[in-house]
């Protein structure tokens, strides 16, 4: 694998990170929210949230593209704060993460959270906690596995990123080519040898990733604290 490839793991590797991370602090509420509301808005906000699973890549990207223009209220307002653009640029690649990973950190997450037992959130109100103590004493707790499934999957799914990432960012090395442009980058020029290695390993680390997931999955105890 020559520089350039490594160059893209890495980039690859900091956008996944910066990206799981960030979904666990938005997706986290939506999750609760989605699983224990009663709103009537629900329906419309978990199909919007679901959206990224149905909606080609390229379609996403089309329009957060536009989006991202400074011509548009989003993009002039994002290089107001920042002086930079979000089209063609690292930080463009990881908004449009946000958005296109989103499902994979909330439906995991949404599953876990209604299958909390009511009973036990009623009890800890009882006894004086408040709505934080219980959600970080009893749902969390009880949710451990539909957080660890989430965060691997939104991190797996952000390495394989494709549609989205060319569309908004583009093959700038060292900026926005990533793994799987790489990819794309050496099948063009008939570099089938480099080509192969990636595929194999983003091959190896999806099969890694789901033995992984599952393995933990049976042995992590769900406890409340």
């Amino acid at each position: 694998m020559n520089s350039s490839d490594l160059d893209a793991v890495w980039l690859t590797i900091q956008l996944a990170t910066t990206t799981t991370f960030l979904l666990l602090a938005i997706g986290t509420p939506l999750a609760w929210w989605i699983a224990r509301t009663s709103n009537p808005l629900r329906s419309i906000v978990e199909a919007i949230t679901a959206l990224p699973l149905v909606l080609p890549p390229t379609v996403l990207g089309f329009y957060l593209l536009i989006a991202f223009n400074p011509n548009n209220p989003i993009g002039s307002f994002f290089v107001f704060l920042t002086g930079d653009t979000l089209a063609f640029s690292f930080k463009g690649l990881v908004v449009a993460s946000l958005v296109y990973s989103l499902p994979f950190m909330v439906q995991p997450l949404r599953v876990a959270f209604a299958e909390v037992d009511t009973n036990l959130l009623d009890a800890t109100r009882v006894l004086g906690a408040n709505s934080w103590m219980r959600f970080f004493t009893v749902a969390v707790p009880l949710s451990i596995r539909g957080f660890l499934t989430a965060a691997v999957l939104t991190f797996a799914h952000t390495i394989g990123e494709f549609g989205v990432v060319l569309m908004i960012g583009g093959n700038i090395p060292g900026e926005t080519r990533v793994l799987s442009i790489a990819m794309y980058e050496h099948v063009e020029t008939l570099s089938y040898a480099e080509a192969h290695k990636l595929a194999v390993s983003l091959l190896v680390f999806s099969f890694l990733v789901l033995v992984g997931v599952y393995t933990l999955n049976r042995r992590i105890p769900v406890k409340v604290a």
